[in-house]
């Protein structure tokens, strides 16, 4: 059987950012000095005005998506190079709709066979900061019985929604379920909840860009960046 050496994720302190002159093999960040500084990351669109610093470039969020896909690649593996049955194929279910750039992203990465499943579950209604009660817009689809499923998700944040998706896959008896987040909060998240792939650790901060929105807005921002407090009230 072979083992998959994971990397671990990314942490980043309150007040850091990391752009493409960060170490990713240390983590190490560099804190900018200024909003001027922090948003000049080759990007010069309108919703930089918006954006009270960049938490992580584009350029980042690339590297450590290839790295997610060399994760998980060896964890599913090639015919012969571990102990899944190959024959039941793999399902990603990306949870909709903050991780769909993530997903997007990442399915290039993997150099498998798969097929994909949806999901959409509303936790962040229109101007809420803070996850709420959740609302299922979209049952889950797609075949999922009897294969080996890895759920995507943008951030797990205060946990909710995230087990309400794995009772679901494991109500339809997959041959296997792991779970893939690009962002997990320290301290925040829930330490019992299982996840087996995680991108970046990051504090307790409101994020938007790369899939992540403020009423539905901000999702196609290539960066990850803390929206500022004056548009949240």
């Amino acid at each position: 059987m072979r083992i998959a050496r994971h990397t671990s994720p990314v942490s980043l302190a309150d007040g850091a950012v990391v752009s493409e002159g960060t170490s990713q093999a240390t983590g190490r960040c560099s804190t900018q000095a200024s909003r001027d500084q922090a948003v000049d990351v080759g990007y010069n669109g309108p919703m930089d005005a918006d954006i009270e610093r960049v938490l992580l470039d584009r350029e980042t969020i690339r590297r450590r998506v290839q790295e997610l896909g060399r994760e998980i690649a060896q964890v599913y593996g090639n015919p012969g190079e571990n102990r899944l049955d190959e024959r039941a194929g793999v399902t990603l279910l990306p949870i909709l709709s903050g991780s769909i750039i993530f997903l997007a992203d990442l399915i290039r990465e993997l150099p498998l066979m798969m097929k994909l499943a949806f999901v959409h579950i509303s936790s962040y209604p229109g101007r809420s900061t803070e996850s709420q009660p959740h609302r299922t817009l979209l049952e889950l689809t797609g075949d999922v019985a009897g294969r080996h499923v890895l759920i995507v998700d943008d951030i797990l944040d205060s946990g909710r929604t995230l087990p309400i998706v794995q009772d679901a896959v494991r109500q339809r008896g997959p041959a296997s379920l792991r779970t893939c987040v690009l962002l997990r909060k320290r301290g925040k998240a829930p330490a019992k909840l299982k996840v087996d792939f995680v991108g970046f650790e990051i504090d307790d901060l409101f994020v938007v860009g790369y899939g992540l929105d403020f009423d539905d807005l901000y999702r196609n921002y290539p960066h990850i960046g803390v929206l500022r407090a004056e548009l949240m009230s």
